[in-house]
């Protein structure tokens, strides 16, 4: 039923120009959808997520979707990656990924995103040696996020 539901939100969602990021149950009927806007330089924007809200409330009217609340945000900076598209788009910016299972005793890795090479994912580290490049797939992930880069100093008086 959840990849079901999921597809059905991602359809949707695409119909609207957005994408979905992720979906969360976490309890108590509320239901939580993160999404992107892939085409806007800005990012999601609060009028994205109102006609987001709108239009999956109807469909899930139509589809007979159990739940009590919805919520529907921004991915946040600190953005989940989750499909091979995401590592594309990502490519060159800093990212967290915590592996299922550890290579050479660590699971955890930050560092710069490398383009994908077909399945293979890689991430530019730095390693005990300098600097290291490692390679996985999305089935080695148990969790990929940009890290989020803020400069509070660019801001103008």
């Amino acid at each position: 039923m959840k990849q079901q539901l999921t597809d059905v939100i991602a359809t949707t969602l695409s119909a609207l120009g957005l994408e979905l990021v992720e979906v969360e149950r976490p309890g108590g009927g509320m239901l939580r959808i993160y999404i992107d806007n892939p085409t806007s330089p800005t990012g999601v924007t609060i009028d994205d997520c109102e006609r987001a809200t709108r239009q999956l409330q109807h469909v899930f009217t139509v589809e007979n979707v159990d739940y009590a609340r919805l919520e529907v945000s921004s991915p946040g900076l600190d953005r989940p990656l989750n499909k091979i598209a995401d590592f594309v788009r990502f490519a060159g910016s800093e990212a967290s990924v915590t592996l299922k299972r550890p290579i050479e005793s660590r699971k955890h890795f930050k560092g710069v995103l490398l383009p994908p090479d077909g399945e293979t994912l890689a991430i530019e580290f730095e390693g005990k040696d300098g600097p290291a490049v490692l390679d996985f797939t999305l089935s080695d992930i148990d969790r990929a996020r940009l890290v989020p880069q803020v400069d509070f100093r660019s801001r103008k008086q």
